[in-house]
């Protein structure tokens, strides 16, 4: 059986990894592999931090993927022969003045009722284990289960295991003989026929010809990365994470000694780096971790990331030869090990619809029993944690 693959980002090169260790032929198209939202991500593996008012929906899809991450680590490092940058230190999530602190205590309080492992420590403590953190931090929430890895790196090394299968072309059209998709149309005029078409696509999902509106939306985002000075190595040993007058920044070490600074989230539809974003994120960091302002800049990055209506992935099949997996927003790294086995599942067909998630059903849009919750946020504080 011979699957085509649209999108190599870190969902469609997962997937496609997925369907060949079950014996598919595969053939991933892209014009720029692992170009797109992975190359900007963060990577962090953070299901109880990523948790938000309005959206439990989302969390059990969240907690059964990070559950799989370790194993699906250590067999593609073990595949690829590449470290993978894992970072197994904690996340720490940090209020910078005291109308934060009463956020984080509501979010601490939900993640709690969750189940997830949290603990309220003061500032002062916070401190202690991280000395970069700056005086100013009031609390932070403790959490032990929030991991990072490297996605550019894991971007890396799906490409090596997965060899020389993948087109470097634009996708324009899926192909359809007028009862299911056949085939994909590329840029070039060529044409590609598959048993089965899996869209991976991203925000590119909504360009593709002969595809249903789904409802992606690009929701852009700027990332800088960092290094240390020797003399201030490591700066932090956890993920940072905050609340700075209710706006979210995050700053993620790599055991290499370099830093990811980010959570900026905008749909202004312009592509390029926000200059209101570099600087709000050079601010915010700075009343929280103070020494982060003595550190190079490598790297500025602005990509869009795809969001669904609901702002939780779709993942499902359109007919009996095209699956679409898409719309993972801010999750997707988190996302990769369970968006792949769902989607490798439904395309070879070792999944009924009883196995799936009613949540991430393509069709749940304009599905009359489909009644989800609510995915904005009140008007308050708790708007901060959503980005």
């Amino acid at each position: 059986m011979h699957a085509v693959v649209v999108g190599a980002g870190i969902i469609g090169l997962t997937t496609a990894w997925r369907l060949s260790q079950r014996g598919w032929s595969v053939t991933i198209v892209d014009p720029q592999p692992g170009e797109g939202a992975s190359h900007a991500a963060a990577g962090m593996l953070a299901p109880a931090s990523e948790v938000i008012w309005g959206q439990t929906l989302l969390s059990p899809l969240m907690t059964a993927s990070a559950e799989l991450y370790p194993a699906f680590a250590e067999e593609l490092a073990t595949a690829s022969g590449s470290d993978l940058g894992v970072t197994d230190a904690e996340t720490f999530v940090c209020a910078a003045d005291a109308a934060d602190m009463t956020s984080l205590r509501e979010l601490c309080a939900l993640q709690n009722a969750l189940g997830l492992p949290v603990e309220l420590i003061a500032g002062s403590r916070a401190r202690s284990l991280e000395p970069a953190i700056g005086p100013g931090v009031s609390a932070a929430v403790r959490i032990p289960g929030d991991h990072a890895i490297d996605p550019r790196r894991v971007v890396a090394a799906l490409i090596s295991v997965l060899g020389d299968n993948i087109v470097r072309c634009r996708v324009d059209a899926v192909i359809s003989d007028g009862t299911q998709t056949r085939g994909i149309a590329l840029a070039n005029g060529q044409n590609i026929q598959a048993d089965q078409v899996v869209v991976c696509a991203g925000v590119g999902a909504s360009t593709i010809e002969g595809l249903p509106a789904l409802g992606v939306r690009p929701v852009w985002g700027d990332i800088m990365r960092l290094s240390a000075p020797e003399s201030l190595r490591p700066l932090v040993t956890r993920t940072i994470r905050a609340l700075v007058n209710g706006r979210p920044v995050y700053l993620v070490p790599r055991p290499d000694g370099s830093l990811v600074l980010g959570a900026t989230s905008r749909e202004d539809g312009r592509g390029g780096l926000s200059a209101g974003g570099v600087h709000r994120l050079l601010h915010d960091i700075e009343r929280v971790v103070p020494g982060a302002l003595e550190c190079e800049i490598t790297d500025v990055t602005a990509r869009a990331r795809p969001g669904s209506p609901d702002d939780i992935p779709i993942i499902g099949r359109i007919d009996d030869g095209c699956v679409v997996s898409t719309g993972y927003f801010r999750h997707g790294i988190l996302l990769a090990p369970l968006g792949a086995q769902l989607t490798a599942d439904i395309t070879t067909g070792d999944a009924s619809d009883a196995d799936l998630p009613r949540t991430v059903d393509p069709h749940r849009f304009t599905t009359a029993t489909h009644d989800p919750a609510p995915t904005t946020a009140p008007e308050s504080a708790h708007e901060g944690v959503r980005q």
